[in-house]
């Protein structure tokens, strides 16, 4: 496990650390494409979706197990819960809109 977590962590610094070679390497030439923005920019909204659906699958995991555990108990975890999703899932909606806005399409 202990294993995973470093290459996981190790993935996870070089797909952050792209955009910023892209950008020296733009910038070294005097401009860039827009295709290397855009493909920083979808691998944004690729680390979003991931991040939004763990999240929600961990948060739903854990109202299901809380209605496992006390039946009674499911109107009062099953509202959090849809607040909660919604929630999770406006952050991606806003890293979409965000990286529209850094391309220029809206």
């Amino acid at each position: 496990m202990k294993k995973a977590n470093i290459v996981l962590l190790t993935a996870l610094a070089l797909l952050l650390m792209a955009p910023a070679a892209f950008a020296a390497e733009a910038a070294a030439t005097g401009g860039g494409s827009g295709g290397t923005f855009a493909l920083a920019t979808g691998l944004c909204i690729a680390v979003a979706a991931f991040g939004g659906a763990l999240g929600q699958g961990m948060a739903i995991r854990g109202a299901m197990d809380g209605i496992a555990r006390n039946p009674g108990a499911s109107g009062k975890i099953m509202t959090p819960m849809i607040i909660g999703l919604a929630l999770i899932e406006s952050l991606v909606i806003y890293s979409l809109v965000i990286s529209f806005m850094l391309l220029g399409k809206f």
